[in-house]
């Protein structure tokens, strides 16, 4: 039985460590494991200057710690010292803990296009210094910046009163939280909606916040998502586009980038920066705001959004959608314009050449002739389904034609298919399916002169059967150790490899593409793209061939329930190559993807498992009169069958309107677990999954917990005198009492976080006082029994003598109270250190507010709103007294029996709604330390 009792410790150690080593590997997986930074920095031509703008009084006073400055530079910034401006003004929002400074690489990549146009057009960037806030970690200043960017906006538009083409309207650009601020602007009263037409944010969590840390964040949310939902048809002159950074981004993940599902499609787009063409970058949290690629696209669109006839972006909404799908979503490589001419006559002395083959390549450096290359389709229409056509000339020129009217030798009128076509970074390309185009006769390829280029065209008819092959994905558990694989032997240019079974964000791959070619001649690259039909989250790769190449597969967003697409992988592949596709589950990309979507509720889990163990050691405590150890009543305890199938039950039940309508009726909120699920989010194995990675950081939380207790008392018994315990059974003293009237007044006056952290350090002083006494008596007596050794090493605690002996031993250090048994006092100290493990958790969920608090001192001492202010009051009358009582009261309460068996209940209810809402944690652990205050009264 003895030799049983030792392998259990080590037996759990190695599980829970395995664990934890499982949480280390999927924080890793999103941390280091993305693609390099494929960004270029935007530099400045010209140094940089903010002009500040000076606000009125009122709103200046009103604001304090807000301002607001004009972007410029070189002979511009001169030009509008004295704010006679005549641009057009797009107003930048800086996000969380950002900076209004942030705007210069918008502004400077701005002015130099107009200074390509000669300033026929040109913007003026402002931006809001919003004093680096932390509005992601505290929620209450979220409504006080919205309503200074109104006060912002009605400023901005004031300069330009009484100019020629005076704006009416104001485009927004806000980075991460200052995204979701300017969606707020539409749910103040007085705000006119027609005040901003355009809304651009980058890497803004607009689904839900990324850590619902208090109240006030996700009241926000709520009162802006639900106004867009409600308020749908009166969004339709507001034109939005979100821009996600992908998986370099693992501050927002880019599912929480993706705008809200609304019913006008037509104005609302979400894209992540992977797929942006001319971009095809994934972007960090902060490079967004200075990657060139990205903003470029977005000056770009800024241009062609202008109306010739008002000098302002243009009021028309379908105009705005039309501009920001041609650079965002697809890129015809062209120039865009509003209305394309239908029909075009193909002029010019360039030579018409006929091509029958059904596959053709024409490759030129250095022709000074241009040439007509004609398809017909009456021979191709009953064989083939599909023409396929390349360019590596990447230009912005119309380049293949639909012929609709022709004689023997030339075609007289054609249409222009250039605007089907989309670019790729090596090339661009065209597909045409043949059934859609009846009309046509020929297809038309023009080659311009090509003088000093090297210039190359490829084009291949073939039957879209032939070119889809399907790939069954693995099985989630199948931890990589089998794989998918399909060999690719034909000479065909374009293949679409179909994902089978590939829906869920929990599932992640790993694709090999090897490339074998027959001769080793220079190819051009080889292109693979990652499409998921339901959402624009491509991800483009280029490779040489031959290689193998690694391509990592993984969801942003799951499925939607009324969606039957498949993902693709598609190879713009190399002539004459063939190509092997393997695919394989990555166990450390599953386990990314866990701590991607889930990181934010591990605390809850890390909790629930703490409040396990203290119920345990509670209840030892009432049936044999003794507390054990943290770490075996964790074991013991922490079991998911115990809190996890009621959440299932409840989740399952919840899909029926009788129990819903018997849910709502008594005013109960909704189980986070349902959200989850409706978004496709949550499962049981997940939840399985991450309530033992909490088990596995919540026993070594206490084992670091407990090591780091006994490194202080030895630096304390090397440094310090031992302390004295003295003789003190009451629990309540006058000086006790001035101590939390002092903590009280103290959160009432400053911050309940601050007060929260002080009671924390008192109590954390205490626990070490009382272990360095129990170590200090050790240390003073000569030899050690056999069953006080076991006694010690089975409690994790340090040996005392029995009571009888301590009292005989040295007069340096005054023995332990004669009323209080060694027993009790490692009872006590166990207890105490349960205590303050779970109360360090609720600290560090109050840490934002307190964060925030001392960040924003100089402007106000008190934190208004507090998120946490009337949970503190409690809190320090319940641990005043706790840190100052023992077991010895407890074990004979009459309330020990509900204290013992509440820990369970509370642990369902806090996963149940506190997943998605952490600031609900400490509630749950305020209860359950009341009952034990109890306990020690009653």
């Amino acid at each position: 039985m003895g030799r049983v009792r030792r392998r259990l410790p080590a037996f759990a150690a190695l599980f829970y460590g395995v664990l934890a080593a499982l949480v280390l590997l999927g924080v890793r997986d999103v941390l280091f494991f993305y693609e390099e930074n494929r960004c270029s920095m935007t530099y400045m031509y010209e140094y940089p200057e903010y002009l500040k703008i000076k606000l009125p009084k009122k709103i200046a006073r009103r604001y304090p710690a807000y301002e607001l400055y004009l972007y410029g530079e070189g002979s511009y910034a001169e030009e509008n010292k004295n704010l006679l401006l005549t641009g057009i003004p797009v107003l930048f929002l800086p996000g969380n803990a950002g900076s209004y400074k942030q705007v210069r690489s918008l502004g400077s990549i701005a002015l130099r296009k107009a200074e390509d146009v000669d300033f026929k057009y040109h913007f003026d960037f402002f931006s809001v210094n919003f004093n680096e806030e932390l509005v992601a970690l505290y929620g209450g200043s979220l409504q006080r910046q919205t309503k200074f960017v109104h006060e912002c906006i009605k400023v901005i538009l004031k300069l330009y009163k009484g100019r020629e083409f005076a704006p009416t309207s104001v485009a927004i650009v806000g980075h991460s939280m200052g995204g979701l601020v300017a969606r707020a602007l539409l749910t103040l009263k007085n705000f006119k909606p027609e005040l901003i037409n355009l809304l651009i944010t980058q890497a803004t969590p607009h689904t839900a916040p990324v850590m619902a840390l208090d109240k006030y964040l996700t009241d926000f949310y709520t009162a802006v998502n639900n106004h867009w939902i409600l308020k749908a048809q009166d969004l339709r002159n507001l034109t939005t586009l979100s821009v996600a950074g992908g998986l370099r981004d693992y501050q927002v993940r880019s599912g929480l980038a993706f705008l809200p599902r609304l019913n006008q499609h037509d104005s609302a787009l979400s894209v992540v920066s992977s797929a942006v063409p001319r971009a095809w970058a994934s972007t960090d949290h902060l490079s967004i705001v200075w990657c060139k690629e990205l903003i470029l696209a977005t000056v770009r669109a800024f241009f062609d959004l202008i109306d010739e006839n008002t000098r302002q972006i243009t009021e028309d909404p379908k105009k705005r959608m039309s501009v920001l799908n041609h650079h965002f979503v697809r890129h015809p490589a062209k120039i865009f314009e509003e209305n394309p001419e239908a029909f075009t006559e193909l002029t010019g002395t360039f030579t018409w050449i006929t091509v029958r083959g059904s596959k053709w390549t024409y490759s030129v450096y250095n022709d000074s002739d241009g040439k007509y290359f004609t398809y017909p389709l009456a021979s191709h229409r009953k064989s083939y389904s599909h023409i396929y056509c390349e360019n590596s000339m990447l230009d912005t020129s119309s380049w293949i034609y639909g012929c609709l009217k022709s004689n023997s030798s030339m075609c007289l009128e054609a249409t222009d298919l250039s605007w089907r076509a989309e670019l790729l970074p090596t090339t661009k390309i065209v597909l045409l399916k043949l059934q859609d185009y009846p009309s046509l006769s020929h297809i038309v390829v023009q080659v311009p002169p090509a003088a000093g280029n090297k210039y190359t065209l490829t084009c291949e008819f073939f039957r879209e059967d032939s070119r889809a092959v399907q790939l069954p994905v693995t099985h989630l558990l199948s931890f990589g150790l089998s794989s998918s694989k399909i060999l690719l032997n034909s000479s065909g240019l374009l293949y679409n490899v179909q994902l089978q079974h590939f829906h869920q964000i929990y599932q992640a791959f790993k694709i090999y593409i090897e490339s074998h070619c027959q001769s080793h001649k220079e190819r051009k690259p080889s292109v693979y793209r990652l499409h998921i039909p339901w959402s624009h989250e491509d991800s483009i790769t280029v490779a040489k061939v031959p290689s193998l190449t690694e391509i990592s597969a993984k969801l942003h967003t799951a499925q939607p329930q009324n969606d039957s697409s498949v993902p693709e992988l598609n190879i713009y592949s190399s002539s004459d190559c063939q190509y092997e596709v393997v695919l394989k589950t990555s166990l450390l990309q599953v386990l990314g993807q866990i701590i991607r979507f889930h990181a934010g509720a591990l605390p809850v889990y890390v909790v629930c498992n703490i409040l396990l163990a203290y119920g345990g050691q509670l209840s030892t405590l009432m049936s044999i009169g003794q507390c054990s150890d943290f770490s075996h009543e964790l074991v013991r305890t922490a079991k998911p069958y115990k809190v996890e199938p009621l959440i299932s039950i409840v989740v399952f039940l919840l899909g029926f309107n009788w129990f819903r309508e018997i849910w709502e009726s008594l005013s109960l909120p909704e189980v986070d677990a349902a959200i989850l699920s409706s978004q496709d989010a949550w499962f049981p194995l997940v939840s399985l999954i991450l309530f033992l990675f909490g088990t596995g950081i919540a026993y070594w939380s206490g084992v670091f917990f407990s090591t780091s207790l006994r490194l202080f008392s030895s630096l304390w018994l090397t440094l310090i005198r031992p302390p004295v315990l003295g003789k003190d059974d009451k629990l309540i003293t006058p000086r006790r009492l001035c101590g939390v009237l002092s903590l009280c007044l103290i959160s009432w006056t400053t911050c309940g976080a601050f007060a929260v952290f002080l009671i924390y350090l008192q109590y954390l002083f205490k626990v070490i006082k009382l272990h360095v006494n129990l170590r200090a008596e050790q240390k003073l007596l000569n030899g050690d029994s056999d069953c006080s050794k076991e006694t010690s090493q089975n409690l994790n605690m340090p040996t005392v003598k029995p009571q009888s002996l301590i009292t005989s031993t040295s007069k340096a250090t005054q023995p332990l109270s004669n009323s209080t048994t060694t027993a009790e006092v490692l009872n006590s100290l166990k207890m105490h250190v349960t205590i303050l493990n779970l109360f360090t958790w609720t600290v560090l969920l109050y840490s934002p507010s307190l964060i925030y608090w001392l960040k924003n001192l100089r402007y106000n001492v008190r934190l208004d709103p507090d998120p946490c202010r009337s949970t503190a009051l409690i809190l320090i009358c319940i641990l005043e007294i706790l840190m100052n009582s023992s077991t010895s009261k407890v074990k004979s309460s009459k309330l020990l029996k509900i204290a013992a068996k509440v820990p369970l209940p509370l642990s369902v209810a806090m996963l149940a709604f506190g997943r998605l809402h952490l600031f609900k944690v400490p509630h749950f652990v305020t209860f359950s330390l009341l009952l034990h205050v109890l306990c020690c009264v009653v």
